[in-house]
């Protein structure tokens, strides 16, 4: 067998490429493919709202949707170290729009201020959340440059989940526990799997939601010792396309007309919910299953996965066509 000639990985300085933070940088950071890849970098699915977002006397860089939650995520980028001045700039954007994720992106972070952002990871409860990144430009031979994103500071949202529940209502209950044991099994037994479903992160809750593409509409999964269709009590796992905000009945009457196509795309039938006072609308399918048996949990975990990657592949084409009409 022969030797293969290897390349070898050549740093490219931020400046060759990005001359201007707000005019270079920022743009390119802006667009979807980008974003894809600072979203898979921190775990988040973006979806863009503006870029120099003005926030009382000050513009914020970019402001983006995570589209598994609708909650707001800012991104403050710089081509040079980090610096006093932005970190203020951050928590003065971060209060302007009670963002929930602060994404601050830098070609270097000093010690004190990767120190700074993981302090505040520690003591704000779970609707903050600060990430700090390196970015890093890179190339092998003649190859195009690629970007590369190094994280520096994140949230540790498994002991935050535990606190805030804690502080909430005492100790953590034993049931949500196991929902919370259930949903970081899950996770971990999508990524194993390789499945391009996005978990959130695990918490103590009969339900986990999982992006599709855009905001005001997600798949999400659920565990419940309710049957949905009886009303009696009955355990059941459920996979669901959830929308809500001022266009969700609109929109689940677009999706009903396409009912029968639908479903002989998905392969089995949906039950379409509707509730006449309230704004959020799903269409989900179920299955028996008892979760509190922890050795049933693979077959669960399976049936979930099949169930949202067919439901994804389907809906989500629909979901962002509807996006982009409402737009036009």
């Amino acid at each position: 067998m022969g030797t293969r000639t290897l390349g070898r990985l050549q740093k490219v300085e931020l400046r060759e490429v990005w001359t201007s933070e707000s005019s270079d940088f920022t743009p390119w950071l802006a667009q979807e493919e980008n974003l894809k890849l600072l979203g898979e970098a921190i775990g988040i699915e973006l979806e863009l709202e503006s870029q120099e977002k003005e926030v009382g006397p000050f513009r914020a860089d970019i402001l983006c949707k995570d589209t598994t939650t609708d909650n707001w995520v800012l991104i403050e980028n710089q081509l040079e170290r980090t610096d006093h001045s932005h970190l203020g700039q951050l928590l003065t954007y971060a209060a302007g729009l009670n963002a929930v994720t602060i994404v601050w992106i830098a070609e270097r972070f000093t010690e004190e201020h990767r120190a700074t952002l993981d302090w505040l990871n520690e003591r704000t409860d779970e609707k903050i959340n600060l990430f700090g990144l390196e970015i890093e430009l890179w190339r092998i031979g003649d190859s195009p440059i690629a970007p590369k994103f190094n994280i520096i500071s994140q949230p540790n949202d498994w002991s935050r989940t535990v606190q805030q529940a804690a502080a909430a209502g005492g100790e953590v209950s034993a049931h949500k526990q196991l929902q919370l044991k259930f949903w970081t099994a899950f996770k971990q037994y999508m990524e194993i799997e390789g499945s391009f479903i996005r978990c959130q992160k695990p918490l103590p809750q009969h339900w986990t939601n999982h992006a599709i593409g855009r905001s005001g509409v997600h798949l999400t999964s659920i565990v419940s010792l309710w049957n949905s269709e009886t009303g009696v009590k009955g355990p059941e796992i459920r996979a669901e396309l959830y929308m809500d905000g001022p266009s969700a009945k609109q929109e689940f009457a677009s999706l009903e007309k396409q009912k029968e196509g639908i479903e002989n795309a998905l392969g089995f039938a949906l039950t379409w919910h509707n509730t006449e006072n309230k704004a959020m609308c799903r269409l989900y399918t179920r299955q028996n299953a008892d979760f509190l048996n922890e050795a049933l949990w693979p077959q669960q975990f399976e049936w979930l996965r099949r169930r949202l990657e067919i439901m994804h592949k389907v809906f989500g084409p629909i979901v962002k066509n509807m996006k982009l009409e409402a737009t036009e």
